[in-house]
């Protein structure tokens, strides 16, 4: 499963709700879209997450968000910049030379469409890494009862001065927004923040996720926390 989340163990972890976790196979043949170098970069024709590269922006009252997936060429020394930051390395553990960095990435892109890596630019401007995956297809379905087409996400927030001020709740409702509308067979988004990364936990609880569990993942004790699509209006 990808890194935990930054700066915004084992054994099953049941959320109440009684469902079993799924186990799907995933198609195995995805075509790679054609790219100029410029564009949002190489992604399956069938990413399974819905082409995030068409999604479009989002209107945020800080401004004009958009996720744009990841190039390697085009940006590995930014977003090796951002993992060698120790607020981000500390949960991340991306902070060596940029081939570890490159290597995390291309195991993303290279996995299916399970995961889509994307920056996050606000009014035109790259400040945030993200990562948008399939929960039910990902380790992480071991660990929780699954639902078909849940999501998950991962995100990091590139520059210290963007840290601390309220951005990442703002930006994860929008992001978690952006997926309830662009994949109408998702019910709900799911994250599992480390658990010593309160910044990043209290972030997703005001962007509108309720904590569900604490669970043992093998590299980390998690806060499990989900919005569901029948709460968006409400919390």
């Amino acid at each position: 499963m990808p890194p935990t989340d930054a700066s915004a163990g084992r054994g099953p972890t049941s959320l109440g709700d009684g469902e079993d976790t799924l186990e799907l196979r995933v198609p195995g043949d995805f075509a790679a879209l054609l790219t100029d170098g410029t564009g949002p970069g190489p992604a399956p024709a069938d990413d399974l997450l819905d082409h995030v590269a068409a999604w479009g922006p989002a209107e945020t009252p800080v401004g004009l968000f958009q996720l744009l997936p990841v190039h390697v060429e085009r940006d590995l020394s930014l977003i090796h910049r951002w993992m060698s930051d120790p607020a981000v390395a500390a949960f991340w553990e991306l902070a060596g030379p940029p081939g570890a960095t490159a290597k995390h990435l291309r195991a993303q892109l290279d996995g299916g469409g399970r995961s889509v890596p994307c920056l996050g630019l606000l009014d035109g401007t790259p400040m945030s890494y993200w990562e948008l995956y399939r929960a039910d297809l990902d380790p992480l379905a071991r660990y929780y009862p699954a639902r078909l087409h849940d999501t998950g996400i991962h995100l990091l927030v590139g520059g210290a001065a963007d840290r601390g001020r309220g951005l990442g709740s703002v930006l994860i409702r929008a992001v978690a927004d952006l997926v309830l509308d662009r994949r109408p067979a998702c019910a709900r988004v799911v994250a599992e923040p480390d658990l010593r990364n309160t910044p990043s936990v209290a972030a997703f609880l005001s962007a509108g996720f309720r904590f569900v569990a604490e669970t043992d993942l093998p590299d980390k004790r998690a806060a499990l926390l989900i919005r569901d699509r029948t709460l968006r209006d409400v919390l």
